[in-house]
This record gives C-alpha cells, structure tokens and sequence, in this order.
C-alpha cells in the first residue's frame, strides 16, 4: 500500500472576508495519490495564528471546521496540516478577516462626585482579543470634549480616571475600541453613555474691598473673602495680588486683609479657595488715585569744578505741603543730608554720585529720580614713557606708548602726537596707550601727548620724549694679520666689524677645535674692533669667528677663517744645523773606518800612500764654503790605477780576486734664519772598497 502526498489545500467559505455575526468555514483538502485503493486515515490539524482551534480524524480527503456565528476574534491567518501513515503534509497561510468590532462595555466607578474628585471609567471588549486600544471621552455642555487613549497589550479592556473641575455640573462619558488588520485600523462603535453628576463641596468666595474699589492713596483699604462650605475640613482661603499672596487661612471660611493704600495697590485681586483637588476662585479690581505726584530733584550744575557750590532742589508740582528730605545714594544705603527742599554745599571730588530727594504726605512717602552729579578735579601734567621702559626701539619694530594722568577726574582724553602731527585720540579712565607701526631710520623722533578732562582748567601737555632707533648689526666679519699662516712665538690681530648697526655693539671672538671656546668679549662705540694675540703657539691652530650683537637683540656670525701656527724661522735654522752636523759626523766616521780598513789589507807602504791620498781628498772635497748663508757640497772619487791594481792582485794572490764598489749619497738641506729661499746642495761621494779574504 504506497501512497503520496500531492498538496494540501486550505478554503474559505463564503469568503476570506466576512461581517461579524456570519456563519464561516474552514475547508481542508488533501490530494493524495495511491498505488491501489486501500483505506487511508487522515489526521486534519487546523491552526489560526500558530495555535490549533480544530482536530479530526477521516478516511476521506477533506475535512471542515465550522464556526456558526463568526466574530472579529476569529479574523487571523490560518494553515491545515494533514497525517496519514507517518507522512505529513501541510497547505499554505490563508488570512480570515472578520469585520465589524462588537460594541464596548462602559462603566463609571460612581454615579455622583464632588468637584476635585476624579471619575474612573471602565471600558471592556469581552468578545475581542489583545492587542487592543481604547478611547474614552469626557463631555460637558457647551464644551468641547476632552479625549484619552490608552494602548492594552494583553487585555480586552482599559481602566482610567478624569478629573471633576470647577464649573462641572453633569457630565457624560463614553468609549470607543480600535485594532490593526494588515497595517488597517479597524474601530467599534461608540459605547453607551454614562451619566455623572457633580456636587460642590463648597460655594464660590466672594472678595470685597472697604470703603471701596476706588480710593485715594494713604487711605486705608480692606478686603474681605468668605465662602460656604459642606465641610471644613481642609478648607484653605488666599488672598493673592500678582501671584503674591498677600494673606491666608485654614479651616476657616472667612479671611481679612488691610493696608494703607499706595499707587502701587492698584491692580487685580484674586481670592482663591481650595479643598483637596477642588478650587474656586474671585477677582477683583482695585483703582487707587495719587494722592501727590513724585518729586522732582534739580540741581543748579550735573558737572562741575571742585570747591564749587552745588544747589539741589526738591519739588512737588502744585503742591507744597510735604515733609522733604535730600540724600545721596549709596550701595550700602542712602546717606541722608539735609531735612529740607533746598540744599547748598561745596563739592569735592568725593561727591560725585547719585542724589535723591524725598516728599511725605499724610504717611505716603515717594522718591524722586537719582540726579547724576559729578565733581571734576584738573588733570595733572601726563608723563610719556615706553611701556617697555626704555626711550628706544628696533628699526622696523612697533613703539608702544603709555600716556598717563597721575590725578584728575575720568574720563580724561588723551591726544598723542608724532612731531606736531595728531596720531590718536583716545578717552580713558587715567591712561592710554599708543602704537607707532614699522619705525624707519628717518622718522621723526619727538612724541608728546595732551590730557584733559572736564574741569575748567583745560589741556595739560607731557615733555616732549625723544625715542632712539636701534638699528640691528649686519653682516659681521673677521680678518687677521698676518692671514693664514703664523710663525710660532709671533703675534697675530685679529678684526671684528661690521657694516651697519647702533652703538655700543657687543664683540666676541671664538675659537672653534673640538669644542668652541670664547677667546675675547668687549662691547665697543664702534663698528669694529681689534684684538691682538701677543705669542701664538701650536695649541691656537683652528678655525676662528666673530659675532656681534647690540641692544636689538640681533646676533650675527662671520664667516670663519683658519688660522696655521708654524715654526719660526730660527727653530727651522736650530733644526738644519742639528741634521747637518748629524750627517757630517756619519760621513766623517764611514771614511775613516773605510781607510782604516784598507790600511790593513795592502800593508804599510800602501797604507801610508792611501791614507794621505784620502786625507787630502777628503780635505779638498768636503771644504764648507760661505756665501750668503748659502751652503755648497762637491765629490770625491777614489780609484786606484789598473796596472796598479793588476799588480796587486798578482801579487796578492787569491785573497784579491773578489772586489765590490760601494756608493754612498748624501743630501743636505739648510734653512735661512733670515727667511731667505731655500737652496739645496748635493754631495756625492765615491768610494772603493776591496774586500779581501784576510
């Protein structure tokens, strides 16, 4: 018995979209093919939303879920799932859409409330599934309603609360429930109405005002509020003014307030009564008229010289029965002066300030507008300096100047000037300052500045102050004499200068080997300078530098030059004659031991011949000749004849048949100590040696 599953299908009927209240079903059908005709039980599964709401077993291919009377609950997405003989099949997801929400339930928690107190309201949707939202509505007459929603995430109904405000009578409420189908709001209809009816807990205060609503300024005025109250307990009255409350009183009904009236009691009175969240409230508008105008204060001058005489004067305009007192206004409290209308004092420059006068009519007391007065002491003579100090500055740089007032009254203008050009005026408290941009060489050098202030006794000028221009050093260079070369033992000067830059310039001389060292330092009124080394040695070999400097803070480095210590000329001749005595003593010592060799070998007769014929050759050939401090060397030669020499060796035998010549060269070389060129001289000499056996 083989089978399969073909597909499973899932139908509505009448309609994937039905009213609420209509009869609907779900239709499950499974096609299924079979290798013979054998009965096959069939398992139907239908579930809404992932949940199952029907189960049935059939050996037919479709099964029904009926739902007589459809409601919104049952809109949602539904799936069958049919399985036979361990094999399972399921159809697709099929959406059910029940329109038209059942009706809301309202309920109120009371029927009759107190003002203050707060309705709670109770909406339910008993045949319809979360998520739900709920709207209720609070109505009055002539009023426009007010509205809260509430979101119910996992209950069909909601609960909240309004308020009961004064002026509520008999209110209605009502509510409303909405879902989302599919990204669609769904809504009920409106529930039934409640009715609530409202009760004061107490009347509305009057407010009163004795002797009246309009009076005269320093008359004195009460108020009054009261109220009738169920109970009191709680109850609470305030008098208020501008949100100022004024006074109050608890567990009472009534309250009383009085006060001399001023222009400032005009306005709007508020008297408020409050019990729990209950409130009422009463106004009331009070005009107070001016019983006298404010004083004005005059003053005979606002500016005026030191040690002069100031005149203040208090006034009321068309009236002049009234307490006058003057005083000065002080952050610490005004300072009182004089009991009067009219004051008369001589100033100084301490009373400058603020004045003031005050008028007192049957206990009112008013204050005129401040009188700004002030007291100018003269300037003093202004001094003119550089901020930095000194009367100077650097070619090219900005000169800033401070012109200032020791005394005098600010503000006090300031007037500078370059020559008898203005450059700037400036108003300060008791100085200023100037900048005078890119000195050049050829400007003018005479500054002044004038002050003045409001005193009488006009402009004061500084001294005239004459600024010097430093021009920086440039270009440093160093020489030497003598240049290059140095005998050992001489002197040598050495010269710093430079081309331009002011007086004093600041010279030092350096010596650079492996390190540097400062050999000499002077500040001169001049642009060069001269530094003489009396005995130069070998350790003064090296490169040397200048640098110069001055008061523009401008450091500048020659160029180096190298300076060779060398031997004197003296030391050179000591040296030459060392080696020429050296070398003659080798020579004189190589041509005796030479004869006193050959003396030997030919006996006494050759030896007596050959040691004068070497004596006289060596005396006529190595003579020392002077010219000039020049130094002249010649040659010998010695040989004996070849018969002579034939004769010998016959007679010798074997013991002369070997012979060797040998030639020495010596080069000597002289220095003048006079510095004169040096000239060279070659003497050569020849000698011959026979070695013999013996």
């Amino acid at each position: 018995q083989v089978f399969t599953f073909n597909s499973v299908e899932i139908k509505v009927q009448p309609s994937v979209k039905v009213k609420n209240g209509a009869p609907l079903s779900i239709v499950c059908h499974a096609d299924i093919s079979k290798s013979t005709d054998f009965q096959l039980k069939h398992n139907f599964t239908v579930f809404k939303d992932g949940n199952i709401v029907f189960m049935t077993v059939s050996d037919k291919g479709d099964a029904r879920y009926e739902i007589p009377m459809s409601r919104s609950s049952d809109t949602g997405d539904y799936e069958c799932t049919v399985e036979a003989d361990g094999k399972t099949k399921s159809s697709n997801s099929l959406h059910v859409w029940v329109t038209g929400m059942t009706k809301p339930i309202l309920t109120a928690e009371k029927k009759e409330v107190l003002e203050g107190e707060v309705v709670k309201l109770r909406c339910e949707l008993p045949e319809e599934v979360p998520p739900l939202y709920f709207f209720f509505r609070k109505m009055k007459m002539n009023s426009i309603p007010k509205e809260k929603h509430v979101f119910e995430p996992y209950r069909n109904f909601s609960v909240v609360e309004f308020s009961v405000e004064e002026g509520d009578n008999i209110l209605q409420f009502d509510c409303f429930g909405r879902r989302n189908v599919k990204l669609e709001f769904e809504s009920t209809e409106h529930s039934n109405k409640t009715l609530v009816t409202v009760r004061e807990p107490f009347i509305k205060p009057t407010l009163s005002a004795k002797p009246s609503t309009n009076i005269t300024e320093g008359d004195r005025i009460q108020f009054e509020c009261s109220t009738v109250v169920a109970r009191m307990r709680d109850i609470e009255i305030i008098l208020q003014k501008n949100k100022t409350i004024l006074n109050s009183v608890r567990d009472e009904k009534h309250l009383k307030y009085s006060a001399v009236a001023t222009l400032e009691d005009s306005g709007e009175y508020l008297c408020k009564v409050e019990q729990g969240r209950a409130s009422k409230t009463t106004k009331l508008n009070v005009v107070v008229s001016e019983l006298f105008p404010k004083p004005i204060l005059t003053a005979s001058m606002s500016k005026l010289d030191e040690n002069k005489e100031l005149t203040l004067t208090c006034s009321i305009s068309g009236f002049r029965k009234a307490n006058f007192s003057i005083l000065r206004k002080n952050s610490n409290g005004d300072v009182w002066l004089k009991n009067s209308r009219n004051l008369t004092m001589r100033v100084n420059v301490n009373d400058t300030g603020s004045f003031i006068c005050k008028a007192e009519v049957k206990g009112i007391v008013k204050e005129s507008n401040p009188v700004r007065i002030t007291v100018y002491a003269p300037v003093s003579k202004p001094t003119l300096s550089v901020v930095n100090g000194l009367p100077e500055v650097v070619l090219g740089k900005t000169l800033r100047l401070i012109c200032r007032s020791m005394t005098g009254t600010p503000p006090i203008t300031f007037t500078f000037y370059k020559g008898n050009e203005v450059r700037r005026i400036v108003t300060n408290e008791t100085y200023a300052t100037f900048l005078d941009e890119n000195i050049r060489q050829n400007d003018k050098r005479g500054y002044k500045c004038d002050a003045r202030n409001n005193h009488s006794s006009g402009v004061k000028t500084s001294s005239i102050l004459n600024i010097t221009v430093i021009v920086p050093v440039k270009n440093a260079s160093l020489g030497s004499i003598p240049y290059g070369e140095v005998e050992d033992g001489s002197e040598t000067a050495f010269l710093c200068s430079v081309n331009e830059g002011s007086w004093p310039i600041h010279f030092r001389i350096f010596r650079k080997t492996d390190h540097e060292v400062l050999l000499f330092e002077n500040s001169e009124y001049a642009d060069r300078v001269t530094w003489r080394k009396e005995a130069m040695s070998r350790q003064d070999t090296g490169t040397y530098y200048c640098m110069a400097s001055n008061r523009a803070n401008v450091h500048v480095r020659s160029h180096p030059i190298t300076i060779s210590v060398i031997l004197a000329g003296w030391q050179k001749g000591i040296i030459a004659g060392l080696v020429l005595i050296t070398v003659a003593g080798a020579v004189t010592f190589a041509l005796w031991w030479f004869f006193c060799k050959k003396k030997k070998a030919k006996g006494p007769s050759m030896e007596m011949s050959g040691s004068a014929l070497a004596a006289n050759l060596t005396s006529e050939k190595l003579t020392r000749q002077h010219n000039d401090g020049d130094y002249y060397s010649g040659s010998s030669y010695i040989e004996d004849g070849e018969n002579h020499m034939k004769s010998t060796d016959e007679s010798k035998g074997p013991d002369l048949e070997s012979a060797e010549v040998e030639y020495t060269e010596v080069e000597v070389s002289t220095l003048d100590p006079h510095r004169a060129p040096v000239q060279k001289g070659t003497e050569t000499v020849y000698s011959e040696i026979r070695k013999a056996n013996n």
